[in-house]
């Protein structure tokens, strides 16, 4: 069992996919001679050569590349450095990559990845600072996963490029250098399955990416006060595994969304929504959301942190929802 940063476990699955697959390769803005942004392809150009390509800035063009060159039989993984610039993707994710294995009929596969990262924390600034999850997850065609622990930014990352279909990896810049056990054997991890991250019995806190640690947080200070509180880790944001949020909706009947997109329309919304739909009837209480505040995200970081959702709202508001 090794230790790794969350940053060389992409690295390592990147590597495993490229040395096992000739037809993967890998291109996005500084990503070769630079090594990306955060150093997730440190190397990569010095061990494979001309499969690890430098581009220009334009996210529009690198993603309608990327489809075509998924169409041609190969399996790119493009990296968009920043997840503020991914509305520049939309057109190619909306009208080509989620919907030509319909359109013809399941004869054309899109074994297509996009990895990005977003989040705030840093001090980054309202363009390289947000978290635009519900834009991605709202296209249907498109699978996305969101790892919080590097075993699972392994695990998820060999899922996506091995999946035939396109799928969107959501990272997270405060990630990058967490470590943790990243098994030897660390294989792909089922898209669609949830991780139930501390077992409770009073509240379920549904989290994704980074706000899974704040929800770790919230439930040791709500064990404080006498709170079981169970964290579900929710690893993919589409599609859902619905099993496990009614299962443990149905255990503790009482439900808080964590998400760090915008509230108004964003992705807490829809997962409140569905919690709603499928497990009216074991709620005691309305799903209480916790979400950005509905506003660009500042510059500076202590205003920062009153607009991020933290743990201290996500313990206030699991104490709302059994009150």
């Amino acid at each position: 069992m090794a230790i790794m940063r969350y940053a060389e476990a992409l690295n390592a699955a990147l590597r495993e996919e490229m040395e096992r697959d000739p037809t993967v390769f890998v291109f996005g803005e500084d990503i070769a001679t630079y090594g990306g942004v955060f150093k997730v392809t440190a190397g990569l150009a010095e061990a494979f050569g001309d499969r690890v390509r430098d581009t220009p800035i334009s996210e529009q063009a690198l993603t309608a590349m990327a489809v075509t060159a998924a169409m041609t039989g190969t399996k790119p993984v493009l990296e968009i450095m920043y997840a503020d610039f991914m509305p520049l993707t939309l057109d190619a994710l909306i009208n080509q990559a989620s919907i030509y294995n319909y359109i013809w009929d399941g004869q054309v596969t899109m074994p297509f990845v996009l990895r990005t990262q977003g989040g705030g924390g840093v001090g980054t600034g309202a363009q390289h600072a947000k978290s635009l999850d519900s834009l991605v997850a709202h296209i249907p065609g498109i699978k996305v996963v969101a790892p919080v622990t590097p075993a699972d930014a392994k695990g998820l990352l060999l899922a996506a490029i091995r999946d035939p279909h396109p799928v969107v990896v959501l990272e997270h810049k405060l990630l990058y250098n967490t470590r943790g056990e990243v098994p030897d054997d660390q294989g792909p991890v089922e898209i669609g399955r949830a991780r139930t991250v501390h077992e409770g019995s009073d509240v379920s806190i549904f989290a994704t990416s980074r706000m899974v640690l704040e929800a770790e947080k919230a439930a040791d200070a709500l064990a404080g006060d006498g709170i079981s509180a169970e964290v579900i880790d929710l690893r993919t944001l589409r599609p859902l595994d619905l099993g496990a949020i009614t299962a443990s909706v149905a255990k503790t009947n009482h439900a808080v969304v964590v998400n760090e997109d915008w509230g108004f329309c964003g992705y807490a919304a829809e997962l409140s929504a569905t919690i709603m739909d499928h497990a009216f009837d074991d709620l005691d209480a309305p799903v209480e959301r916790v979400a950005a505040l509905d506003m660009p995200i500042p510059y500076s970081q202590p205003l920062e942190e009153v607009v991020i959702p933290n743990a201290d709202r996500i313990a206030a508001a699991a104490r709302r929802a059994l009150a």
